[in-house]
């Protein structure tokens, strides 16, 4: 899987924020305006609008107008591409942890093949 570099750091800064979270888990759960949302948090409305709009920018979100009010949806589709992400990026961790693994079990006075023997140094 090819990571755009761009899109990974959208994805990361959303996440970063307690608040945004908590705006994405309480859109998962239904879609609420975003002025209940501002209701909810101890800051203005149009700071909550900034929250949302960073939501957006990551592909976490939509906002659909239902009349005068501005409902806030978990997008799927962004929220299967964060979660492939985070998954390519385990694989990688994961892979260099089983490589330390190895090495580290590799017994005592063992070298690679570009390491000088002991009686070399």
């Amino acid at each position: 899987m090819v990571v755009d570099e761009e899109a990974a750091d959208r994805l990361f800064h959303a996440l970063a924020d307690t608040t945004r979270r908590d705006i994405l888990r309480r859109s998962i759960e239904g879609e609420p305006s975003v002025s209940r949302l501002a209701e909810l948090y101890p800051m203005s409305f149009a700071a909550v609008q900034k929250h949302v709009a960073v939501l957006e920018r990551a592909g976490l979100v939509t906002k659909t107008r239902h009349g005068r009010e501005q409902r806030v949806r978990t997008d799927p589709d962004g929220v299967r591409r964060a979660r492939q992400a985070l998954d390519h990026l385990e694989a990688l961790w994961r892979g260099r942890v089983d490589r330390m693994v190895d090495l580290l079990a590799e017994p005592a006075g063992t070298t690679g093949p570009d390491e000088p023997k002991e009686t070399d140094r």
